[in-house]
């Protein structure tokens, strides 16, 4: 959740940056290396993803696998560990793990290639990989799925047993609402815009659009971790098929690489991760994304290493960098202390510089922009509520109260957006002045396109809470869904929140499907459901295991 906006301020020193900003360039670089490489690291075979630095040369005996048996952390397993937990099976197959063990927004930077026997030892050196000579022996690796499991300490889907032997519930009716919702979803798309990258309901075809520069099924690799979720057995095979089958590479546009990590490679990890079942083009994925490093002329001048906009956001390519920090701590089995540190660290320097609160009593936290604070709330930052709520428990004693207190206090402003509109959905970005508060001043911040920030706070506060009042505001946002945004063809955007008519944007976002839908289901599940205790969500809702590093600490005995 990086590239929505990282602070920038005016230089004033020989290296351009006061030691405010020399602080944040350290968080900014730190959060961007968490988000480029830490999950991909999870791949199987992730030394594969050395073809993202290097250009194809003569392989080298040997190298492949060191690099492999390096870098996973899994991969020095002699054996699975004794009894593993209860594990429910991927939709459609009997024993996943039998076949497992067999086998947002801008700055690109093209490949640069090792020209010579010279530059290719440096690109190797670089990558953190060590050469090989020929004759040495080749180190095998494989990724033992059931000993990962072993150490999941929930079911990935729960303990609830057979729901159709269950009397009929308020919880249960309202997460099977949620789930015809996305099968509706799924279901218009793959009539009407299969392949495509996102679904047009108005006039019932598909967009492909320029963010993933000629990659197509972004709704397809978005949905299938939800699908498998929901338990939409039918639906999952249908979009696990269309990846093995027809997702290809055969293009030649330049991507967003935040956009295709997050949705493409977070997709296919997580479905990976789910069910054991690995989704054969992923490798052809990795080694096409051109070097990160083309994130860095979004924020810095890559000449004097200043920022190129003086703008500090925990909204709009901010949002992420943040979330990272504390999610690294939580993917990590919270052994990672710099992130945790740098979090903290970050959220003071937060409530220090940007949050306030307003005459009417609402906690919003403001931008800055060259110096001087906007007092406006993007939908965006309003996942903060959700990360705050996250992070409170590893807090220093004496803080976690507060920020338990303040995690409610961010997500109720945002809750307040969506209750002051005709439609009761939040607008893009809601403002703090001349005695309107939480509400958008101009037409063009008064869109809604399905976002998921905001369902994503109130998702993590029940957990935390189980206060009532966020299931209560939960199902006011699907009904307003399905009152305002949701078409013949599936379920559209809106330009006007507070218009009683909603003028529809004519898109199904795929972040619909693959956040907003499937932190609503959660919002009406169980706790154990994806436990927090096993998974980190990434920017695009996708789940990552947390590293449970110590067999001990498996479940079910």
């Amino acid at each position: 959740m990086l590239m929505r906006k990282v602070p920038g301020f005016v230089p004033a020193s020989p290296w351009g940056l006061r030691l405010p900003q020399k602080f944040l360039f350290l968080l900014f670089l730190s959060g961007l290396i968490t988000l480029c490489f830490g999950a991909l690291f999870l791949l199987p075979k992730s030394s594969r993803l050395k073809r993202l630095f290097l250009a194809p040369r003569t392989p080298q005996p040997g190298l492949e696998a060191m690099a492999e048996a390096a870098s996973h952390p899994l991969a020095h397993e002699q054996e699975s560990p004794p009894n593993p937990a209860p594990a429910a099976p991927a939709p459609g197959k009997d024993d996943p793990s039998s076949q497992a063990t067999t086998r947002r927004r801008k700055g690109w930077l093209r490949r640069t290639h090792p020209t010579g026997p010279r530059e290719e030892a440096t690109a190797a050196r670089s990558s953190g990989v060590a050469a090989l000579r020929p004759q040495e022996e080749s180190i095998p690796f494989s990724f033992d799925f059931s000993a990962f499991r072993s150490r999941l300490r929930h079911p990935v889907l729960g303990t609830r047993g057979d729901e159709s032997k269950e009397p009929q519930s308020v919880v249960r009716t309202q997460r099977e609402k949620v789930k015809e919702m996305m099968q509706f979803a799924w279901q218009s798309y793959r009539r009407y815009a299969m392949g495509k990258n996102e679904l047009r309901p108005l006039t019932k075809d598909g967009y492909e659009g320029s963010m993933f520069g000629g990659l197509s099924g972004a709704t397809v690799i978005d949905s299938l971790d939800t699908l498998y979720l929901m338990e939409l057995k039918e639906e999952f095979q249908e979009a696990k098929a269309w990846v093995e089958e027809s997702f290809h590479l055969n293009v030649s546009g330049e991507a967003s690489l935040f956009e295709v990590n997050i949705r493409y490679i977070g997709g296919l990890l997580s479905a990976f991760y789910l069910t054991g079942e690995e989704v054969k083009n992923i490798r052809k994925v990795l080694k096409k994304i051109d070097k990160p490093f083309g994130l860095y002329p979004n924020f810095l001048s890559p000449v004097s290493g200043n920022w190129m906009q003086h703008h500090v956001s925990v909204g709009g390519l901010g949002d992420s960098f943040y979330e990272y920090l504390i999610k690294s701590w939580l993917m990590s089995a919270k052994t990672d202390m710099e992130a945790k540190d740098m979090y903290y660290e970050a959220l003071e320097a937060i409530e220090t510089h940007l949050l306030n609160v307003s005459p009417g009593g609402l906690t919003y936290i403001a931008e800055w922009r060259g110096g001087i604070l906007d007092h406006k709330m993007g939908h965006l930052a309003c996942f903060s509520g959700g990360m705050i709520a996250l992070g409170a428990e590893d807090a220093k004693e004496e803080k976690r109260a507060h920020y338990r207190e303040l995690a409610a206090q961010i997500t109720k402003t945002c809750h307040e957006s969506y209750a002051r509109s005709d439609t009761k959905l939040g607008p893009e970005a809601f403002w703090f002045n001349s005695g309107r508060e939480a509400v958008a001043t101009q037409l063009s911040e008064s869109y809604y396109i399905l976002r998921p920030e905001v369902v994503e706070s109130y998702m993590y506060l029940w957990r935390q809470t189980h206060d009532p009042i966020y299931r209560e505001w939960g199902w006011e946002v699907v009904m307003a869904l399905e009152k305002n945004c949701r078409t013949e063809a599936g379920f559209s955007g809106i330009h006007d929140v507070y218009s009683s008519i909603p003028n529809h944007d004519n898109k199904q976002q795929t972040f619909f499907l693959a956040e907003t839908l499937k932190y609503l289901y959660l919002l009406f599940s169980e706790d154990d459901v994806l436990s927090p205790e096993d998974w980190v969500f990434n920017t695009e809702a996708h789940p990552l295991p947390v590293n449970h590093l110590d067999s001990s600490s498996r479940a079910g005995g």
